[in-house]
């Protein structure tokens, strides 16, 4: 069952890239940039500590 739904996910994420590419850029941008965020608060906070 696990194997079916890794496949149908992977089927659908490439119906969509092909289907509306500007849309999945926007979704991975987003992504990438909530992961960059993240990475520079915990930065900060690691730097901070005494």
């Amino acid at each position: 069952m696990k194997k079916v739904a890794k496949w149908g996910a992977l089927g659908f994420l490439a119906f969509y890239m092909v289907s509306q590419p500007h849309k999945a850029a926007n979704v991975v941008h987003g992504a990438l940039g909530g992961l960059t965020g993240a990475a520079t608060s915990l930065s900060s906070f690691v730097s901070d500590l005494p």
